[in-house]
């Protein structure tokens, strides 16, 4: 069998640096994804992108095969994810004069046919979005972006947290109400109604707080 076709733990396992090229690919979009809304810079998610995979493949080169195989690929990454975007953060704080700014412009719209979700994300509304994620304190702003960016459980970001699963949910809850706070936001549920509800994946990560907070609300 050819060794492009195993799983990917196990093709970690067996092979590292094939098993890497397979992680990026798979991997690369969910951590630049959570990295933007947690930085609100393209710039910024770009760089602790590459720092969370060099940190990555340093991690995996010193595992015995048996840990790589044993590894949830996506929640592992945003663990170290994590933990990169929070040492950014500090090093911000130590600089005096550095600016919190927000990129909005830097925030691409996917390429393809326009579909009502992709007519609702009008730059306004993105920058609304962004401002507000930008706005949450860190220990809400994470544990949003980690369960309605990166997809992961809440069993997972507690594991990355370091917390109760309760405290993650409450977290979460916190956030999101915050978000369905801002007067820009709920303007534009008044506005686009659920144009966003229907879409596919090509829009998911450029408005999914803004929508899964009402999954939130109704579970």
């Amino acid at each position: 069998m050819d060794e492009t076709t195993l799983p990917l733990t196990e093709l970690l396992a067996t092979d590292l640096d094939d098993g890497f090229t397979e992680l990026v690919r798979t991997q690369a979009g969910t951590v630049r994804s959570v990295l933007l809304r947690l930085s609100g810079s393209a710039r910024d998610a770009d760089d602790l992108g590459q720092e969370t995979f060099l940190r990555a493949y340093s991690a995996l080169r010193a595992y015995p095969p048996e840990r790589r195989g044993q590894l949830q690929p996506r929640a592992w990454l945003l663990t170290i994810a994590a933990n990169v975007w929070r040492n950014h953060v500090r090093t911000l704080s130590r600089r005096p004069g550095v600016a919190d700014g927000i990129e909005v412009t830097a925030i691409d719209i996917p390429d393809g046919s326009p579909g009502p979700e992709q007519r609702a994300l009008d730059g306004a509304r993105r920058a609304r979005l962004v401002a507000a994620l930008s706005g949450l304190p860190d220990h809400h702003r994470l544990p949003v972006v980690l369960r309605h960016i990166g997809e992961l459980s809440y069993q997972e970001v507690a594991a990355i947290l370091d917390c109760p699963v309760g405290t993650v949910k409450a977290q979460v809850s916190r956030g999101l109400a915050a978000l369905r706070a801002e007067p820009g936001l709920a303007a534009d549920r008044k506005t686009y109604g659920t144009a966003g509800e229907a879409g596919g994946t090509t829009a998911k990560t450029a408005h999914e707080p803004a929508r899964t907070e009402r999954k939130e609300a109704t579970g």
